[in-house]
């Protein structure tokens, strides 16, 4: 099948939606299908205000429709709710094609953090964006209850995975982590900096441990200058990250908004326990045997590091990517041999 992926977040971005798109891209691909990411690499862009690491494409209906055809899907799947999400949605609607969409970010939550307004205009341009769809792939349960009551009730399970060859607990730790901690614990956050990932939770705690911070964001410099004693490791990948989950005693995952949260799977498959708010995401994603959620973050990380590392390891095995992509598979609508470039 030749599979179109609309997605306003794609690389040199780094996220989670990001990373979902690669490793499924990745899996289809092992299958036997043909996958064109349509991204805002490939179209003039401009900062996205408040955020000028995301880019925003400056592609109207012509200039997607050129890809899309161009490349003469057999399925269609729009991936965020941005320009080129817009763009691509009336492509197919105008050609009577069926689509799927997916519901990655809570929007409606990070307008109101990053601006103060009202979430619900946000809801409002939500449904009318994915009313249409086939099918809103969504990431677990608690996330389809919360669409079902915002009036997107055509959700279809797609959840995630880890890559567990290259997250384990076998493997070097992180000899710069060792060597800041001293003796204290060590606690670890991995994840964009940013206000709506609610870091100030986590930063603010006057817990005793040594504080660890991975990743980038627009907060970043603001956080260094309030949090000095917190230690900022900037973006990492591969076996440098997979030291550093190794190397923590807790992994804090300090956000009320996320709908998922891979960072967490990464960290429990290092065998790193994860403290976490009773929020969408930890809800679903964590068990008591590996994490601990509640309205105390402090209590949460006393009661997650005397969770067991190989408990933490054995539990991230049940979530495959293999999963996750049969998952997406099976929500794609097929055109019914009504070609793009026919419509």
């Amino acid at each position: 099948m030749r599979i179109a992926i609309v997605s306003d977040a794609w690389e040199p971005q780094v996220n989670g939606v990001v990373r979902t798109l690669q490793a499924t891209c990745a899996g289809l691909e092992a299958r036997g299908h043909t996958v064109e990411i349509i991204g805002p690499d490939r179209f003039p862009s401009m900062p996205c205000p408040t955020y000028p690491e995301i880019r925003l494409a400056l592609a109207g209906k012509v200039k997607i429709a050129k890809h899309i055809e161009d490349f003469a899907p057999d399925a269609l799947h729009i991936a965020t709710e941005g320009p080129l999400g817009w763009a691509a949605r009336r492509w197919a609607k105008k050609r009577g094609l069926p689509f799927t969409t997916a519901f990655h970010t809570h929007f409606p939550e990070y307008v109101r953090r990053r601006t103060g307004l009202s979430p619900a205009f946000i809801w409002k341009l939500m449904r009318r964006f994915h009313a249409s769809s086939s099918a809103v792939l969504c990431a677990t349960p608690m996330l389809a209850s919360e669409l079902a009551s915002r009036g997107i009730a055509h959700t279809h399970r797609w959840s995630r995975g880890v890559d567990l060859a290259a997250f384990s607990p076998d493997g070097p730790l992180d000899d710069g982590m060792v060597a800041a901690a001293g003796f204290q614990r060590r606690l670890l956050y991995v994840g964009r900096l940013a206000v709506e990932k609610n870091l100030e939770a986590f930063l603010s705690l006057d817990t005793g441990a040594a504080k660890f911070v991975i990743g980038d964001g627009p907060q970043r410099a603001e956080l260094e200058r309030r949090y000095p004693t917190a230690h900022f490791h900037g973006s990492r990948t591969g076996e440098a990250l997979a030291a550093a989950y190794r190397t923590a005693d807790v992994f804090v995952f300090p956000s009320l908004t996320d709908t998922f949260g891979l960072v967490m799977i990464e960290a429990l498959a290092c065998g790193t326990p994860v403290a976490a708010f009773d929020a969408m995401g930890p809800r679903d994603v964590l068990d008591r045997s590996v994490g601990a959620t509640g309205p105390d973050l402090a209590a949460n990380i006393e009661r997650a590091a005397k969770r067991d590392p190989a408990a933490c390891a054995r539990y991230a095995q049940s979530y495959s990517w293999d999963a996750a992509t049969d998952q997406f598979e099976r929500a794609l609508r097929r055109f019914d041999g009504v070609t793009s470039r026919a419509a």
